[in-house]
């Protein structure tokens, strides 16, 4: 059995997102006997500049055979305006637009294509949907691709050059209920093969004590969010609740964002604490010591953090507007929802002051990743399904 992957970038410095989520699956797929694994991206790790930062050329990563090619680079450079119309009215562009938008914000590459094209791979697997590679490439291969398009319900999913696009998928792996809805309402693809599948964590073997904390927290009492700061993540809005809250609940109380900043100038209260991009142990250590873990992105596919966060024993307070996380805290029975300053605050109150609620959400929260999320039974279920694809 040979596999492929395309997405945008391919390194171990790229943390989150579709291309995390690929490595891992596709690393685990290549350590099966009789598999092989072969990967085409970009020479970028940055994905805002595609910067040509890697070599180009072919490499072997934890089993993976890697071929990174040189691409664009700055997105939208040409045309800043032209590309700020079309993110915010989508469903005006036409289909020419649409493909110009894809190829500013690439990254593109005509060898990549045509390397992608002149694969032997039984499957093709493209991840995300939203950039130019899956755009471009999939048509190609169409009738040995499988979109994996972590996919959420954001405007740009009307542009009309993605009906073209999932159109053309032979097959789809979804990563929860909630994007199969989305995607299938919003595409004439409910007959395609499918599979929901999921993703698994990386855990460690024990979680860290408290020693392992940055130390200007040392014993205050804080709840957690990890993933990129930022607007389109939910982070502001995070940071006025909490803000709000602790005007009306003044107290020692903390809130901890943990990721990469951007506009740290926006982040200035002195109960909100950046601490930027930290190291496993210490992400670990911070999620082991929280009261509570709270996720206000409304756009996500799936959320490996929130697994994260159940796995280390938290409970949960997500963000109502995002079904993904919302439906995860629904079935799990790990977590509650807000959908405006008023939910949060009774929400958080809840969770803060009543101990056994908090400790049997995190109990349930745990229970639901260990079922459905663990490595070995989502590799049997990825094998299964690439497998009948061939």
């Amino acid at each position: 059995m040979k596999a492929a992957w395309v997405v945008p970038r391919w390194s171990p410095d790229v943390r989150g997102g579709a291309e995390t989520a690929a490595r891992m699956v596709a690393e685990r797929l290549a350590a099966l006997p009789g598999w092989e694994v072969e990967v085409f991206t970009s020479r970028a790790v940055d994905h805002f500049t595609w910067a040509n930062t890697l070599p180009e050329g072919t490499e072997t990563l934890n089993g993976v055979e890697v071929h990174r090619f040189t691409c664009s680079g700055v997105r939208f450079d040409d045309d800043p305006a032209f590309a700020a119309r079309v993110i915010h009215y989508p469903r005006s562009a036409s289909m020419d637009e649409a493909r110009r938008w894809v190829a500013m914000q690439g990254p593109t590459s005509a060898d990549l294509v045509d390397a992608i094209a002149g694969s032997d791979a039984d499957v093709v697997t493209f991840t995300p949907y939203l950039f130019a590679p899956a755009v471009q490439g999939l048509p190609r291969v169409a009738a040995r691709s499988v979109l994996a398009a972590a996919a959420h319900d954001e405007p740009l999913l009307h542009l009309a050059v993605y009906r073209e696009l999932f159109g053309a998928a032979a097959s789809f792996v979804y990563y929860t209920p909630e994007e199969r809805t989305l995607v299938e309402r919003r595409f004439e693809v409910a007959h395609r093969p499918h599979a929901i599948l999921g993703l698994g964590i990386e855990t460690p073997a024990a979680l860290p004590g408290a020693a392992a904390l940055p130390d200007d927290l040392g014993d205050t009492p804080y709840v957690v969010s990890l993933g990129r700061v930022e607007e389109g993540k939910g982070s502001r809005m995070l940071a006025r609740f909490f803000e709000e809250y602790k005007r009306r609940r003044p107290g020692p109380l903390k809130l901890v964002l943990v990721g990469p900043v951007t506009q740290a100038e926006r982040y200035t209260h002195d109960d909100v604490v950046l601490t930027g991009a930290v190291d496993e142990a210490t992400k670990w250590a911070l999620l082991a010591h929280a009261r509570a873990f709270v996720s206000p992105s409304p756009y996500e596919s799936f959320s490996l953090v929130l697994m994260e966060a159940w796995w280390a024993g938290l409970p949960a307070l997500v963000n109502g507007r995002c079904a993904v996380t919302r439906g995860h805290a629904a079935r799990s029975g790990g977590g509650v929802w807000f959908e405006g300053y008023a939910s949060f605050e009774a929400a958080l109150d809840r969770l803060l002051g009543d101990e056994a609620v908090a400790a049997r959400m995190a109990q349930c929260g745990k229970a639901y990743v260990e079922e459905h999320y663990s490595w070995p039974r989502l590799v049997d279920a990825y094998r299964t399904f690439y497998e009948s694809r061939a």
